[in-house]
């Protein structure tokens, strides 16, 4: 794990970045409790879970990612909402039915995802986003496809969930092509669902 201790202690990555829009959108699916933050980084998404009143689990195998994550909620007030967990999350034992929210940003972990759902109360609310294979092949995350989703790989993996919002996309920043998904489902079933209004 030296490497993304490195990387995270050079400032490769940014320390205070911004939560996911997609994940903000949708949070007032939830009405709060508790949520699990996979592969959280320096805590975008989980410092910004826990200012909307949820208590967070942090999980990653990263010491130097915790500690920024752990200084970003106390810059904000709320690292006593904030439980960082260093692990790998490829073994570690997710408990079942324990998450109203339950997140993960640019780590592939599908071979996990059923443990996953099944760490989700009723009606919790699943986020995932990550890197796509494309044409032509992206720039920005992993250097091999092997790490990347496949079109629609992770929309027939989640097809037991009631999806909220998909996107596949790619965008082009100062000459680097990036191509991402995002998801997020509820757990939740039936023929008749409630959605999102269209804002």
């Amino acid at each position: 794990m030296a490497s993304w201790d490195e990387r995270f202690r050079a400032g490769e990555y940014p320390t205070d970045p911004d939560p996911s829009p997609v994940l903000k959108a949708h949070i007032d699916e939830t009405d709060g409790g508790r949520a699990l933050d996979i592969a959280c980084g320096t805590g975008r998404n989980a410092v910004f879970l826990a200012e909307q009143g949820y208590e967070v689990d942090a999980l990653d195998q990263s010491k130097e990612g915790l500690r920024i994550t752990e200084s970003n909620a106390a810059s904000r007030g709320v690292d006593d909402r904030v439980d960082l967990i260093q692990a790998d999350a490829t073994t570690f034992e997710y408990p079942e039915d324990r998450y109203d929210v339950v997140t993960i940003s640019f780590y592939r972990l599908l071979d996990r995802l059923s443990d996953l759902k099944a760490a989700l109360r009723s009606d919790g609310l699943f986020f995932y986003q990550h890197h796509l294979r494309s044409d032509p092949p992206a720039t920005v995350g992993p250097g091999t496809d092997r790490h990347r989703f496949g079109a629609n790989e992770l929309l027939r993996a989640c097809l037991d969930l009631t999806v909220l919002y998909y996107e596949e996309s790619s965008e082009r920043r100062e000459g680097e092509l990036s191509a991402t998904v995002e998801l997020v489902g509820r757990n939740s079933h039936g023929d008749a669902q409630s959605y999102p209004e269209t804002r």
